[in-house]
């Protein structure tokens, strides 16, 4: 009896990994979180080590489908998929991927509110909603280390974003955008999603001209251990109800 050998790209993990990454790509697209063919997410390969799914150069958010993503070693060669990818797509994520074991999935990013903040001088995600303070302690600046330093092109830039971002969950970067992280694709969404609402009440708020109202140091980080305890939980559902309008939208994405 011969054996037919399998397809190690192509299990039922793997297949729900792409379709969840997929729906990241069409929703954020939805919310105006695109832009151009430009921004990257990617997630580890389930079964595989040093693995990542990533979106190849060229396509815009919202016609990306599950079978469209690339699988990419620890080395950049493509070894599934049609396709190229961006170069600063490869040295930002294969370095936080490789950097932050907690970051299994990594999306950037140039959504307009959080790019607001960012565009001014030392601006932070302040604590005038709840929303900014689901984040709490779990946000680093890289202009603390020096700002923006031009396009991710080499493994230098893309070292240095990880070492900005460490143990953290989300990295806001200067005159840029954020690379938000999370243990899954569904958790980084969430924190991405949340992230830009926080962002733009913030921006909506300072344009009042009125002093922001402020949650205190101590009530943010007991909100903020409040929303991490039920992470989980609340992005399966959220991305859930996701997936399932885009299967009624369109069955093949």
């Amino acid at each position: 009896m011969i054996s037919i050998p399998t397809n190690r790209f192509d299990t039922p993990e793997i297949r729900e990994a792409r379709k969840d990454l997929a729906a990241a790509f069409r929703w954020s697209a939805k919310l105006g979180m695109h832009e151009g063919t430009c921004n990257h997410f990617s997630v580890l390969v389930p079964g595989l080590s040093d693995h990542y799914l990533i979106n190849p150069f060229g396509l815009h958010f919202s016609e990306i489908r599950a079978s469209d993503l690339l699988i990419l070693d620890g080395s950049g060669s493509i070894v599934d998929g049609q396709g190229t990818v961006e170069a600063s797509a490869f040295h930002i994520h294969s370095s936080v991927h490789r950097a932050n074991a907690n970051a299994v999935c990594v999306l950037h990013t140039h959504m307009p509110y959080a790019c607001a903040i960012l565009g001014t001088k030392d601006g932070r995600l302040e604590l005038c909603h709840q929303n900014a303070a689901r984040f709490y302690g779990r946000i680093a600046y890289d202009y603390e280390t020096g700002g923006f330093q031009g396009l991710a092109l080499d493994n230098q830039e893309g070292s240095r974003m990880a070492r900005d971002l460490g143990d953290k969950t989300i990295l806001m970067m200067e005159c840029h955008g954020p690379l938000v992280t999370g243990a899954s694709v569904a958790q980084a969404f969430d924190n991405l999603y949340y992230l830009e609402r926080a962002a733009q009440v913030q921006v909506l708020a300072m344009s009042m001209n009125r002093p922001l109202a402020l949650i205190s140091d101590e009530m943010a980080r007991l909100v903020g251990g409040e929303f991490v305890s039920q992470a989980e939980e609340y992005a399966d559902a959220h991305f859930g109800s996701i997936k399932r309008m885009l299967d009624r939208e369109d069955a093949n994405w």
